[in-house]
């Protein structure tokens, strides 16, 4: 006989990070309970408002504002953005880039095109 299958839990902060959102901007009840793997399902496919909202609007956690930008999330830190930012706030940095953004994206260019390089010359060994 099958014992039937336990849903597996995540913590909220697991959960938002699947998401891309920022956790402390969910709801209390986001924040507070554990999420099984299909209401993590659930939310990617029929997001309710919050989710849309923070999606859309922000603020967001570091690794969405870093890929919205096209830098590394070290290319945030050094250039003294530690706190998440919000849609708006990420369009006037792509508006009016300071010269730590262009350094950044010029960095992090090279870097993807040295990766892409390298993974060629693996697979040209394969």
């Amino acid at each position: 006989m099958n014992k039937p299958k336990k849903s597996q839990l995540m913590k909220p902060a697991t959960a938002a990070q699947k998401l891309g959102v920022y956790l402390p901007a969910t709801p209390r009840e986001f924040q507070e309970g554990l999420v099984s793997r299909e209401e993590l399902d659930e939310l990617q496919h029929n997001p309710p408002q919050w989710l849309v909202d923070l999606r859309r609007n922000g603020p967001h956690p570091r690794s969405v504002v870093a890929a919205r930008l096209r830098v590394s999330n070290s290319g945030l830190a050094r250039g003294g953005i530690t706190e998440p930012l919000t849609t708006a706030q990420i369009a006037a940095l792509i508006a009016e880039p300071p010269p730590w953004l262009m350094r950044e994206r010029e960095t992090y260019a090279e870097v993807r095109r040295e990766q892409r390089r390298l993974q060629e010359q693996r697979d040209e060994t394969d």
